[in-house]
């Protein structure tokens, strides 16, 4: 198989969303953005949700539809980062599910990575923010604890940050994604690789060399290989 036959690989997936449960106690969560929620808050993903569903820790919630949490294994060895629901995941609640999200997937499935099985995704901030702007460094403060305790409830072996904002949101690390894409970093003692946003690979389609999808093929076949490098040793 080549290179540009497993970057074709697109599998849709049906994602079934979990019925929403009652909220308990949204009322200790801290509504001021600049009070932490300490770590080990949660037992459970499920706590945490409720708590996103009734957040209003900054104004991202006022014009949102939904909370958008997370998908995928809840013990998965990779943990995904984004930077904030668009259009697509506001209406339906759950991470990379739009055009940028089914590239992922076709992403994944060129390293015979599976997202219900391999990954969990999950964005810097759980509200999309309007006319899918940036998300602010208030807001993206004000919603951090929230995917702290999600990576310490996952406990994943690798974390991938698509984007300078999850790279930025999560590691405080500024530098140019292109500077540091494909890189290991480490971070509170887990291993990070910072990757092209699939947003950014659907506006520059070209597979040659040096090429923004070409340098994620790179990245992909880097990732499973620590990855089998990481079960083999366990």
């Amino acid at each position: 198989m080549t290179s540009d036959d497993q970057l074709s690989l697109f599998n849709d997936s049906t994602v079934e969303q979990a019925a929403p449960s009652a909220v308990s106690q949204p009322e200790l969560i801290p509504t001021d953005g600049k009070i932490p929620i300490p770590p080990g808050t949660y037992s459970n993903m499920v706590e945490l949700a409720q708590h996103c569903n009734q957040c209003h820790r900054c104004g991202l919630a006022d014009s949102a539809t939904h909370a958008v949490v997370g998908r995928g294994n809840l013990e998965a060895p990779i943990v995904i980062v984004g930077e904030a629901p668009g259009q697509n995941e506001d209406e339906t609640g759950l991470p990379f599910v739009g055009k940028a999200g089914q590239l992922l997937e076709k992403i994944l499935a060129s390293v015979k990575l599976d997202s219900e099985r391999d990954v969990y995704i999950c964005n810097i901030v759980k509200h999309r923010p309007p006319a899918n702007r940036v998300p602010t460094a208030e807001e993206m403060a004000a919603c951090i604890p929230y995917l702290l305790e999600q990576i310490r409830l996952v406990d994943p072996k690798i974390i991938l940050l698509t984007g300078a904002t999850a790279v930025k949101g999560l590691t405080g690390d500024k530098r140019g994604i292109t500077k540091i894409r494909g890189t290991w970093i480490e971070w509170e003692g887990r291993l990070c690789m910072p990757i092209l946003h699939p947003a950014y690979l659907l506006r520059n389609p070209s597979r040659e060399q040096g090429s923004p999808k070409w340098l994620m093929w790179q990245d992909i076949q880097a990732v499973r290989a620590k990855l089998d490098e990481i079960r083999n040793q366990s």
